[in-house]
């Protein structure tokens, strides 16, 4: 028996072997207390900025505690001072038997691995400008159950500058991985300072827009092509082309996040991945293995918990800006994505772009007005369609075959349909509007549905009422009622646009005034 049991266990263990994880975490400045040229004012040891020993343990001890519970075969960190931090930590972590790291010999930080996974080469990707002092990307070669594979260490510029110091990184990066095996194994990860949706949300910052709205993590690094962005569902279609699926694309949208930035969810750590990660040969990446670690003592309340720092000083508590992110790859052959037949609006939301046409049957259409109509079936979820259909009515039902979806700065909308089936009028159709007291506006779950009759005051861009208050957008800016006013909204869409839920209103006649 005890000989059985010995034989199961490391039939188990050879059996978990053939997986692993890889994670990726910017510690948020890890300096030693050794005096540098090159130290941020707040990192010079022993000075009013509070950093010594007592402080710069704790800031360890931390990091350390988020490595061990992280627990990954393989972690890239970003913002390590120098080498022989990455030691230190190594001395403290002896279950990573291998560490690679580099940096520019006057730049601030650098960035290294951890890793328990046998490293057999590392090399330097260097991005230098005339101006300015960045990191390089490290390229490190590891070898798994005699299979090699590489994965890029990227610290990216962050946006002090505008897009075209990123573009520069992605460009080098690009054209080191095109000289790879079409079939070799490699993912990108780390702090690449850019949102997995980047090409979306640059046209909203001119400061930063200098490249024509063309971005590095997406248009050079090939996440998003020919209009669509690469799924799953789609990645092997690409096999000539050098495009990269980001994982960020597996959570649903208010999961998607490693970092605040001025209190919207931003996406600045990423896991870029190739074709082969998807060919079923040597290494793959495990479908839906994509996380985020947030324990509730590095997120709670919608707050991460940062290392702090006032006035410039040290408070010796908190951990980093940014949240860890992982995802498993295995040697074991990976099933095939199924593409299912959609006969439901919610599948829609599951998905970022549609891979064939797709039947929805019974769509009421809730609301049209000159630019927008929002359908929604019974018993099931609303949508907005981006374009405007004459052939669409209102209080209409239809049968219509999607061809395009897309997501625009989080609002799920049809981009491109057409009438299968003209299914009659429905008189009843407002009942399908929803009473706002009874739900929950601010649950995803309820985006795209119409509210009906809600009574409160506007003020300064928000809608108050029933002790909550919600930001309010109106299509119409000469129908901005004056602050302070009494209202009662007839209809509105519940709408989502950069991280923020709102009521849409469309028409005068969806409000009106109280005494």
């Amino acid at each position: 028996m005890i000989r059985f049991l010995s034989l199961l266990l490391l039939f188990s263990t050879l059996l978990f072997s053939k997986e692993f994880t890889i994670a990726s975490y910017n510690v948020e400045n890890l300096f030693d207390l050794t005096l540098n040229k090159s130290d941020y004012k707040e990192y010079k040891p022993n000075t009013k900025s509070n950093w010594n020993r007592k402080t710069f343990d704790i800031k360890l001890k931390n990091i350390i505690k988020v490595i061990k519970e992280i627990d990954a075969d393989i972690i890239a960190l970003q913002e390590i001072e120098n080498k022989e931090l990455l030691k230190l930590l190594q001395i403290k972590l002896p279950q990573y038997k291998y560490l690679s790291f580099n940096k520019y010999k006057n730049s601030s930080v650098g960035l290294g691995f951890l890793s328990k996974i046998k490293i057999i080469e590392e090399k330097t990707i260097e991005v230098k400008f005339s101006n300015k002092l960045f990191r390089p990307i490290l390229e490190t070669t590891f070898l798994f159950e005699n299979n090699e594979f590489k994965v890029f260490n990227n610290h990216w510029p962050s946006k002090a500058v505008p897009e075209n110091y990123r573009i520069k990184y992605a460009k080098k990066l690009f054209d080191r991985i095109k000289l790879l095996p079409k079939d070799y194994d490699y993912i990108l990860v780390g702090d690449f300072n850019s949102n997995y949706n980047e090409y979306e949300t640059i046209f909203n910052e001119k400061r930063l827009n200098t490249t024509n709205a063309l971005t590095g993590i997406n248009h050079v690094l090939n996440s998003y092509i020919e209009d669509k962005i690469i799924t799953k569902e789609n990645i092997l279609k690409y096999k000539e082309a050098t495009v990269h699926f980001n994982p960020w694309l597996e959570k649903s949208i208010e999961e998607r996040f490693s970092s605040k930035f001025r209190g919207r969810n931003v996406t600045p750590d990423n896991i870029l991945l190739p074709y082969s990660m998807f060919d079923n040969k040597k290494i793959s990446y495990v479908s839906n293995s994509f996380s985020i670690f947030k324990p509730t003592y590095l997120y709670k309340n919608k707050r991460i918990n940062r290392w702090q720092i006032k006035n410039k000083v040290h408070l010796a508590k908190g951990y980093s800006d940014h949240l860890p992110i992982l995802a498993k790859f295995s040697i074991l052959k990976q099933e095939k994505q199924n593409i299912k037949e959609i006969k439901k609006i919610e599948d829609l939301y599951k998905l970022e772009n549609l891979e064939k046409e797709v039947l929805l049957k019974d769509c009421i259409v809730l609301l049209k007005d000159d630019k927008n109509i929002i359908i929604k079936q019974k018993n099931n979820r609303a949508i907005f369609v981006y374009k405007k259909s004459d052939e669409l009515s209102e209080g209409f039902s239809y049968d219509l075959i999607i061809k395009k979806i897309k997501t625009y700065n989080g609002l799920k909308e049809i981009s491109l349909f057409e009438i299968k089936n003209y299914k009659g009028k429905i008189v009843d159709y407002k009942n399908l509007y929803l009473d706002i007291t009874k739900i929950n506006p601010f649950d995803l779950k309820n985006q795209n549905e119409i509210i009906k009759e809600i009574r409160g005051t506007f003020n300064k861009g928000y809608f108050y009422f029933d002790n909550k208050k919600i930001a309010i957008y109106f299509k119409n800016k000469e129908i901005i009622p004056p602050n302070g006013s009494s209202i009662i909204i007839k209809r509105a869409q519940i709408g989502y646009y950069v991280d923020k839920i709102q009521l849409v209103i469309f028409n005068k006649s969806d409000i009106i005034y109280v005494n």
